[in-house]
């Protein structure tokens, strides 16, 4: 089994939080984040965790919002972008924007401070953004999948990357332990009030 190889210097971990939704759902397991964390701290020096995602601002019950609240009080920092949702021709209800540029500027503004920069993703888009990170002397990992039903991580990304982690490869170490048909956000432990 291939694991992040450690860093001998300070790492930042970026998580697109959609992506690792999808990623993880189609391989077949939930998140649990608590685990997540504890694994990817294992891993080298690592000085910050952010995650990445999309909030529809119309939707007062999301489960993400609980979801967040948990990751900002355990170690995460947070980074919410609030959008609007519509639906599609197929009754399908999408929302509208990504979060691609919040992570892009983050990355290259603390760049110049860490050696090692880990994005959990699995979109192309990012390719020229490792390949900037690069340029600037650093490492660049990758953890996405490309073991699930639909190929969940772009070949232009692997390729950039100067390693690549196999999230099925991680799945014991990070799965829900009680994994039923709730998805990750819903398995949250709440914050009292």
């Amino acid at each position: 089994m291939e694991a992040i190889q450690v860093s001998n210097g300070k790492t930042v971990i970026f998580i697109d939080g959609q992506s690792l939704f999808i990623t993880a759902k189609t391989l077949g397991f939930s998140i649990d984040f608590k685990r997540l964390l504890d694994e990817l701290k294992t891993h080298g020096d690592v000085i910050r965790i952010k995650y990445y995602t999309l909030v529809d601002d119309e939707d007062e019950n999301t489960p993400l919002i609980p979801l967040t609240d948990w990751l900002s009080y355990n170690g995460y920092s947070v980074v919410i972008k609030y959008v609007r949702s519509y639906v599609d021709p197929d009754g399908r209800k999408k929302m509208k924007g990504n979060i691609n540029i919040e992570i892009a500027v983050d990355m290259m503004e603390i760049a110049p401070h860490v050696d090692h920069v880990v994005l959990i993703s699995g979109d192309g888009d990012f390719s020229c953004l490792l390949a900037a990170v690069q340029r600037q002397g650093k490492k660049c990992t990758v953890i996405s999948s490309v073991q699930s039903s639909q190929q969940t991580c772009s070949a232009s990304l692997r390729k950039a990357a100067d390693q690549f982690i196999e999230l099925a490869q991680l799945k014991s170490k990070i799965e829900r332990e009680n994994n039923n048909s709730m998805d990750s956000t819903a398995s949250i432990v709440r914050l009292p009030r």
